[in-house]
């Protein structure tokens, strides 16, 4: 099976403005996503400008920005001011504070006021089932399960990803998102569980051009890969 043959659509996750440019470009990225970690290590010093910026350059595709403040009452104000920057934009939301409260009732307040969430940081059915529950029916959202740091724990994430597909498509008022995608496959996998969208990162959306390889001649690139590299080093046994 081939990447357009599937019903899953790929976000690229990232916070470095021209590696967006160049997913929306290559047409198989449907939308972004980003997080404060990521923007991190790219670099940006001024969140609101950054946020303009790749609205400004990378238009016309969902894309989500998350707040950054612990207490909900802040956490409110900053969602409804990143929502007041485009039709587009989805505003992240944890699905729980650093305290372990739940960012429930602050959510069903920004369905209510028309506001798109992305609640993120989701790892059970349960926190997904209490999303669902509030969310205001008709409206577009996404509700984002980490499913490789799930499994990072040594837990299956499929099951959990296809019954809360399941969730989501009765409801009708979220999209699912399967989250920390670790390699190419977690795509297909995410597919055959009924996810509405996957997220990945550069390193994993530069991989899709191997789709299709043969196992063979994946084996002779590797080989050779090897060779290269063992020259360059010019190492010597004999």
């Amino acid at each position: 099976m081939k990447i357009k043959d599937l019903h899953v659509e790929i976000y690229a996750d990232g916070a470095v403005i021209n590696d967006m440019i160049k997913a929306k470009e290559s047409g198989v990225v449907k939308g972004f996503t980003t997080n404060p970690s990521l923007m991190k290590k790219a670099g940006v010093t001024d969140y609101v400008e950054f946020a303009k910026e790749v609205l400004d350059k990378v238009t016309g595709l969902p894309i989500s920005f998350e707040v950054f403040s612990d207490d909900f009452a802040t956490m409110k104000k900053e969602a409804e001011k990143i929502a007041s920057l485009g039709g587009n934009v989805y505003v992240k939301i944890p699905i729980t504070n650093t305290k372990g409260e739940s960012s429930v009732p602050l959510i069903k307040k920004l369905s209510s006021e028309g506001i798109k969430v992305n609640v993120t940081a989701v790892f059970t059915l349960k926190q997904t089932e209490e999303v669902l529950s509030v969310l205001k029916p008709g409206s577009k959202n996404i509700i984002s399960i980490f499913a490789g740091r799930l499994a990072d724990t040594g837990v299956d994430p499929i099951p959990i990803m296809k019954k809360a597909a399941s969730l989501c498509k009765e409801k009708g008022n979220a999209q699912l998102l399967w989250a920390s995608c670790r390699e190419v496959f977690n795509i297909f996998e995410a597919d055959k569980c009924g996810v509405d969208i996957i997220t990945c990162t550069t390193p994993v959306i530069d991989k899709l051009s191997l789709v299709g390889i043969s196992p063979e001649e994946r084996s002779l690139q590797t080989v050779q890969g090897f060779s290269k590299d063992s020259k360059e080093l010019g190492f010597s046994i004999l």
